[in-house]
């Protein structure tokens, strides 16, 4: 005889880009691109300066521009650097990342993921959250955005034109 399992409970679907905090770096939100093709998760970091701490830790120091295509708000920030890896980018590059480690929170739940620090300057989201990070929380839904929700004070932009008065 087998033992029965209790059912398990539907995975939520989250969409193709989704807006996330992380906490424990000072980030309110960062809009987030969900890339199931990317193993790690990576966030957009400038200034990166690792030091070591007067406990023999290593730290690192970096700068994000959470907001896409605007550099207004800068957000300053220490962590604790949990590894160095290389990481190969969709173009074949590799390069070596520092690693560190913070909470994501999303869709009502946190949870701690590694994130590597990158310049995505040029790229079309200031953070990736990869298949690592989202394994076994959630289905992703390709052609769904911002399932989770908007930002407080955040309004969905409506695609149909405005009327003139």
């Amino acid at each position: 005889m087998s033992a029965i399992r209790p059912p398990r409970r539907p995975l939520p679907v989250i969409g193709w880009r989704e807006w996330v905090s992380l906490p424990d770096l000072g980030i309110a939100w960062i809009h987030a691109k969900v890339d199931t093709g990317a193993r790690s998760s990576a966030i957009h970091a400038f200034d990166v300066e690792p030091f070591d701490a007067p406990d023999g830790r290593r730290l690192v120091r970096f700068k994000v521009h959470p907001i896409q295509r605007t550099t207004r708000e800068t957000v300053e920030v220490v962590a604790e650097v949990k590894d160095e890896r290389w990481v190969k980018s969709t173009s074949g590059h590799r390069d070596c990342r520092i690693v560190v480690e913070a909470h994501v929170a999303l869709g009502g739940d946190q949870w701690p993921i590694e994130l590597t620090l990158a310049r995505r300057d040029v790229m079309g989201f200031r953070m990736l959250l990869g298949r690592q990070a989202i394994r076994g929380r959630f289905f992703v839904n390709p052609g769904r955005s911002h399932r989770s929700g908007l930002p407080e004070g955040q309004r969905r932009a409506s695609k149909r034109p405005r009327p003139t008065p």
